[in-house]
């Protein structure tokens, strides 16, 4: 059973921190370099760092398939749409409904908050996570590259999906 559970105190940013540890050092290691998923997980991933965002806006959510948490999710309103932050599944739970549920809990916020569309940025190199995103919709609007300090880079597509309500 599949379920999501907003995120609201320390230890659940602690745990969402171990999850994101776990995923971006199997996953993005091959795409950024160590170097960089280090720098990247404790500047956006750590449990202080999850805390400052909630301040700014962004909702967290865990996921947990069989009480067990396996990935997590967040976003933030922003003026016209619903910007996806972060959706990430642990490896062994990938193919297992986990993401497509976590995507139509995203789309239900959006509309409930009055988005017409959701959006969000993606390593141009992910070409997985692109591949999915285009399958159920998203389309490429663009790239951007943002400088995160470091001597590090964001090298990103702007995908976008119309909300149909």
């Amino acid at each position: 059973m599949i379920k999501i559970i907003k995120a609201h105190k320390i230890a659940d940013y602690k745990l969402i921190a171990q999850l994101a540890a776990t995923i971006w050092r199997e996953h993005y290691t091959s795409i950024i370099g160590s170097n960089q998923v280090e720098y990247m997980l404790a500047k956006y991933q750590s449990a202080s760092a999850i805390e400052e965002q909630v301040k700014l806006g962004f909702n967290y959510f865990m996921v947990t398939y069989q009480e067990k948490p396996v990935a997590y999710l967040s976003f933030k309103e922003e003026i016209d749409s619903l910007f996806l932050s972060k959706i990430y599944v642990l490896s062994n739970y990938r193919g297992m409904n986990i993401g497509k549920t976590a995507m139509v809990f995203i789309e239900k916020k959006a509309v409930e908050i009055g988005c017409n569309k959701i959006s969000l940025t993606v390593n141009k190199y992910n070409t997985s996570s692109i591949n999915i995103y285009e399958k159920i919709g998203f389309q490429n609007m663009g790239s951007i590259i943002n400088d995160i300090g470091n001597g590090f880079v964001m090298d990103d597509y702007i995908m976008e999906k119309i909300i149909v309500k």
